[in-house]
């Protein structure tokens, strides 16, 4: 049972090209969860175009609130508390989603909490839907890869929203990678599944590309890789109008993989953490989950599929904790789109 008491709590995301809602009961079960996606929208710019961004959220949010509502069966007047992602993220979107989060809060009296959209990412881990099995309680220390499009970051973790940054990317976070690497392969947007797909057909010992060596153990760097990836295109495009996609493809995606594993376990075996736990869009890359679902010295917890990209499930989820451990923010609250989890 949680030591903590029970709560309802709505969440809203819009940290970036997701507009999101939900609602999590005692900061994992999920009852409802709706997401808005403006893939399609952007995938003609390559990336996200943040003017496009906000206005989309505009127009979506109020109908994904009502649907998330409808979805769970319930009213607002059942909520306890309301949760809204702070930042890190694009300011314009995240402005929408606080705009209506603090709508809500005002016009039922409730708390608002602000959450820090990294910290959603590794509560997701924990969060189930009423046919799932319970995950277990996070077992402290526990050592937290966070990888995604916009971050790459190992988070020692020693109690609930309790963190201390070990590493990050010195350049590009991986998910970015694999989205600039896709552009060099003419695959389409986002990267990270294009890349997956392709290099599932590849042979990933084709192509020896390099493994950043960095002073800090814990730090990453991912534009040499992508550096070493655009010479060897742009060599074989030379010499061929055959360009070999899937090996290149697979070859690159074993270096991200084989960096990221490698890090990760160090950090936590000198840090004697208790389990790991894999979170952001990048962990529901298959290969980056065999990597560390086949080693047996760690417990792992890597979130379902359904809630490795962004999600209002995991910002629930966190909000919950702040909740329960009195973190209220308060309607002076404002976006903070540049914000280190540790702050």
């Amino acid at each position: 049972m949680t030591p903590f008491p029970p709560a309802r709590i709505l969440a809203i995301e819009t940290s970036c090209d997701e507009t999101a809602c939900a609602i999590v009961e005692n900061g994992r079960a999920l009852l409802a969860s709706t997401v808005a996606s403006q893939m399609e929208l952007h995938a003609r710019f390559g990336g996200v175009y943040p003017e496009v961004a906000s206005r989309q959220h505009v127009l979506s949010i109020v109908p994904v609130v009502e649907q998330t509502l409808a979805q769970a069966n319930i009213t607002l007047n059942d909520v306890d508390a309301i949760a809204v992602t702070r930042g890190p993220g694009l300011a314009g979107s995240l402005v929408v989603g606080m705009n209506m989060a603090k709508g809500l809060a005002l016009g039922l009296n409730l708390p608002i909490v602000g959450v820090n959209h990294l910290e959603g990412h590794i509560y997701s881990a924990w969060v189930y839907q009423a046919d799932e099995a319970v995950p277990p309680e996070p077992q402290f220390p526990l050592m937290a890869l966070l990888v995604s499009g916009g971050h790459t970051e190992l988070n020692l973790m020693t109690d609930h929203l309790t963190y201390k940054r070990l590493g990050s990317t010195l350049d590009d976070a991986a998910g970015e990678a694999f989205d600039k690497v896709a552009r060099l392969l003419d695959l389409p947007y986002p990267g990270g599944p294009s890349i997956q797909k392709v290099a599932e057909r590849g042979d990933p010992a084709r192509f020896k590309f390099p493994r950043a060596r960095l002073d800090s153990p814990y730090d990453f760097s991912f534009s040499g890789l992508k550096t070493a990836v655009l010479y060897t295109v742009t060599d074989l495009k030379k010499k061929s109008k055959y360009l070999p996609v899937e090996d290149i493809a697979a070859s690159f995606q074993a270096a991200v993989v084989e960096t990221l594993f490698e890090k990760t376990m160090q950090a936590a075996r000198e840090f004697g953490a208790k389990e790991i736990l894999v979170a952001g869009g990048v962990s529901a890359n298959r290969a980056l989950r065999e990597a560390f679902q086949s080693q047996t010295e760690f417990k792992v917890n890597i979130p379902a599929l359904s809630l490795c990209t962004d999600n209002a499930a995991m910002i629930a989820a966190a909000g919950y904790y702040r909740y329960a451990l009195g973190h209220i923010s308060g309607m002076e609250m404002d976006v903070q789109p540049a914000w280190v989890l540790s702050d």
